[in-house]
């Protein structure tokens, strides 16, 4: 993950750079060599993937230099609004990932002492998970898109819940490889340790407005940002409605930077009338830089 950046972008590289510097330890070399392992303990993963898309963002700011124009608006899907808020000016990229190193750490210590999983649900209306959640316990995670929705809790929940969805419609249910039960109560705990570690940190004023998960509100200042990062933690990730709300606001035009290119496919699903494009290596950089040059913006 991120190796052909690091290889090809002297600004990639210095994010990755900065990001060992600020962290004390080499996450590239987890990054680009693994073991899969232990990338994928939150605390390594939530910071290496914040990583992947800064180096994806300044790749792409280098390579098109005077066509990098400022999108209006910026939004994150949970650790992305991490993402969005570096992108935003709202802090540093190394104070931000020592941040969200502290993040990864505290959710997983906080699924150690109160274990849980999630599972998305394809295909259900939204509108048949309040009787599922109240008969089962679970809590409504992430709503990804209309056919696309998330459940997070203990694991005898998540799994009767998934039975439940199953039996009354759902096209497919599938436990998802997380380590804990993120963006439900169960994170509680890591909520705290959060609070303690974003209120310890100065935050500016975005230059950018961001589009908050929990209620698709306009964060304009540091004060909101702070407050919408400590309570998204047990919060669900209103995604289909941060969506909707930037199209509604004028948004014809998304692109999604970072390692993989989930977010593009759930923004076409959730409306086809726009255009959605991800970054995630040099080839789709150019790709991109290309069409900008040729339509001037």
């Amino acid at each position: 993950m991120g190796l052909e950046l690091y290889n090809t972008s002297p600004a990639a590289r210095e994010v990755f750079q900065e990001a060992d510097d600020s962290l004390g330890f080499k996450l590239s070399r987890l990054i680009f060599r693994g073991p899969d392992s232990k990338l994928k303990n939150t605390a390594n993963s939530q910071p290496a993937i914040m990583t992947v898309s800064i180096a994806c963002w300044k790749a792409w700011e280098e390579q098109a230099g005077a066509g990098a124009k400022p999108p209006n608006v910026v939004a994150g899907h949970s650790l992305g609004e991490y993402t969005s808020m570096v992108v935003a000016g709202v802090t540093s990229f190394s104070d931000a990932v020592r941040l969200v190193r502290k993040r990864g750490q505290l959710m997983q210590q906080a699924a150690v002492n109160r274990p849980g999983g999630m599972a998305a649900i394809i295909g259900l209306e939204e509108m048949a998970f309040e009787s599922i959640c109240a008969e089962t316990g679970v809590e409504v995670a992430n709503i990804n898109s209309d056919d696309q929705i998330v459940i997070s809790g203990d694991k005898i929940a998540v799994a009767r819940a998934m039975d439940l969805a199953s039996a009354r419609g759902a096209k497919k249910t599938i436990s998802l490889p997380v380590s804990g039960a993120f963006h439900s109560s169960l994170m509680l705990k890591a909520k705290e340790g959060l609070e303690s570690a974003v209120n310890s940190m100065a935050f500016n004023d975005p230059t950018i407005p961001i589009i908050a998960n929990s209620d698709c509100s306009l964060l304009t200042n540091g004060s909101q940002i702070k407050e919408e990062l400590v309570n998204g933690l047990c919060r669900c990730v209103q995604w289909k409605e941060s969506v909707q709300s930037m199209v509604n606001s004028g948004v014809s035009e998304f692109v999604e930077f970072g390692p993989a290119g989930v977010l593009s496919g759930l923004i076409r699903r959730i409306d086809r009338g726009v255009q959605a494009t991800a970054v995630t290596d040099p080839d789709s950089i150019t790709k991109l830089a290309e069409r900008v040059a040729n339509t001037g913006g």
